[in-house]
């Protein structure tokens, strides 16, 4: 199609109109190997340092402090039908990362609950995955944090799915990793900071194993937790899970599992576990955020228990499936 253009002499001449080329989908903020949420459609607004920014504007410098030495604290928030689930625990568990780690989070925590329901909002969603994100900020490149005069607040809300239905309705597979979880002596893992290199290159020795996920041992040779996840196993109807001092993350999920047990009547043990008590086990799930609850049928080859979700694990996802969908604090109201 040609259009009608004027030179600068006053000559009219027909040139090619041209056409600009649609952006391609945004893919979801959570890096996997097996998605099946679908994108966004349309590029995504960003909350940074108080205001909503479209994602090809939402930078940070090269001399922050998150970047240069994963110097900051995060939370992956899900929330479901028009509500961010468990709000206030995500809140309270960011405020104590910081506590630790002397960090200010440069906001209160209403504030900080409005600026995170306005920018789900702001992208459209019902139904998805909040990274609320607080580095040290701006510094030089030396380590010391006191360089860094104001941390910086990033908030992102999009959709995330860790695997696909096919694999959360049979089961993961887990391997064993060589990587141990690091010592509470050495990073707390309550701390939920933005240095995850240690997970990393446990979830590294997963996908060389062609598994689902990688179990990780603390210092003593017990289990610990998965690379994002907490690990519950069940034997002869008793459900038992690592002590958060063998290094396990305190999962907000893992709490809400806790209080499931208790409604359906379930004894949970916290207890060291080994590799040992994961063979025999009747049957084992995995806790987190973004992986909700989800069955594990077999590890380092063995098949646990028939090889399929087992009740117990069916009635506790059945019921934390309910929990979502009907509490927590409404967005758009």
């Amino acid at each position: 199609m040609l259009t009608k253009t004027s030179t600068a002499g006053g000559a009219v001449i027909d040139q090619p109109e041209t056409k600009t080329t649609a952006k391609a989908p945004v893919k979801p903020a959570v890096d996997t190997q097996k998605k099946t949420a679908p994108a966004p459609a349309r590029d995504l607004t960003i909350y940074l340092d108080g205001k909503f920014v479209p994602e090809a504007d939402a930078k940070v410098s090269v001399f922050d402090h998150g970047l240069l030495y994963g110097d900051g604290i995060f939370e992956g928030i899900r929330f479901y039908n028009g509500r961010v689930f468990r709000l206030e625990e995500h809140l309270e568990r960011l405020w104590d990362s910081a506590r630790s780690i002397c960090l200010e989070i440069p906001m209160g925590r209403g504030e900080m609950t409005e600026a995170l329901l306005e920018t789900i909002r702001k992208n459209d969603l019902r139904e998805g995955y909040i990274r609320l994100i607080v580095t040290r900020g701006v510094g030089n490149l030396g380590l010391n944090p006191a360089q860094c005069k104001r941390p910086s607040v990033i908030i992102i809300a999009t959709t995330i799915a860790l695997y696909p239905k096919e694999v959360c309705e049979k089961g993961l597979t887990v391997v064993t990793c060589a990587t141990r979880r690091t010592s509470p002596a050495a990073l707390n893992p309550a701390v939920k900071s933005l240095n995850y290199l240690n997970n990393v290159m446990a979830r590294i020795e997963a996908n060389l194993a062609g598994a689902d996920e990688a179990l990780m041992l603390n210092e003593a040779g017990n289990v610990a937790e998965c690379t994002a996840d907490n690990v519950f196993i069940i034997k002869r109807g008793q459900i038992f899970t690592p002590p958060i001092a063998a290094g396990a993350l305190r999962g907000i999920t893992r709490s809400v599992v806790f209080d499931i047990a208790a409604e359906l009547g379930l004894k949970i043990t916290e207890t060291d576990i080994t590799r040992h008590d994961v063979f025999i086990a009747d049957e084992c799930f995995l806790t987190g955020t973004a992986a909700e609850v989800i069955p594990v049928v077999k590890a380092d080859g063995r098949m646990i228990g028939s090889g399929k979700p087992g009740s117990i694990t069916t009635r506790i996802i059945g019921r934390f499936r309910e929990m979502t969908r009907a509490t927590g604090t409404p967005i758009f109201e």
